[in-house]
């Protein structure tokens, strides 16, 4: 049984999961908790190095099982070298992405299935599934019009996918929120970056009994 706490943070492109990240790990950090932040694909070096193919421009060409499988690969690198280490030591680890976005983009979006793409990561995860994901849900349209205007984001291939892709990807994780309703709970990122703040406290108050009981009011 291991002694961390897992949290991963999903949604679209432009969800602000980056910027939620660095809030929360403040907040736990000033409340004296250990933690650590880290993103999927990457987070380490071979990982990264994975992430950099994946997310490449130029590789507009790649098949969707190649991508599903790299996703996978890097994974579980991920894991062994970083997730799993840190969870033995006690610590809580914040996940930007983690299975679910593979079952979305590559399982729904993609057309791969989410069976198969659930098969794929099953070898690579060994069962690990985070404590809490939280779901960033925006609109596409909303998602996209914020990178279009972020000019320190630098666009990736999935950016450049059609409007329908993307539709298909919030589509995909809302059908796992219906799946797994124990697990995920839904933060309506179109809010404020204060009231979605104060929605995510809320939502690890609740899943962890008080972790966060003084400070959810705004």
């Amino acid at each position: 049984m291991r002694k961390g706490v897992f949290i991963t943070i999903e949604g679209g492109e432009g969800a602000g999961k980056s910027t939620l990240i660095e809030l929360l790990s403040n907040k736990m950090l000033q409340r004296g908790k250990s933690v650590i932040t880290t993103r999927e694909p990457g987070g380490i070096p071979i990982a990264e190095k994975i992430r950099a193919v994946i997310l490449d421009r130029q590789h507009v060409t790649m098949d969707g099982r190649t991508e599903a499988l790299l996703y996978a690969a890097a994974r579980r690198q991920h894991l062994v070298e970083k997730v799993l280490p840190a969870l033995e030591e006690g610590k809580i680890v914040i996940c930007d992405r983690f299975v679910d976005s593979s079952l979305a983009y590559q399982g729904h979006a993609r057309g791969l299935g989410m069976e198969e793409v659930w098969a794929i990561n099953q070898f690579a995860i060994q069962d690990l599934m985070p404590d809490l994901t939280l779901y960033m849900d925006v609109s596409p349209e909303v998602g996209l019009s914020r990178i279009a205007q972020a000019a320190e984001r630098e666009i990736n291939r999935l950016d450049l996918e059609k409007h329908s892709f993307h539709e298909k990807v919030r589509e995909g994780y809302l059908m796992l929120l219906q799946q797994y309703p124990e697990r995920i709970t839904l933060i309506n990122a179109e809010q404020s970056p204060k009231l979605v703040f104060h929605d995510v406290l809320t939502a690890i108050d609740e899943r962890f009994a008080g972790f966060f009981a003084t400070d959810v009011k705004l």
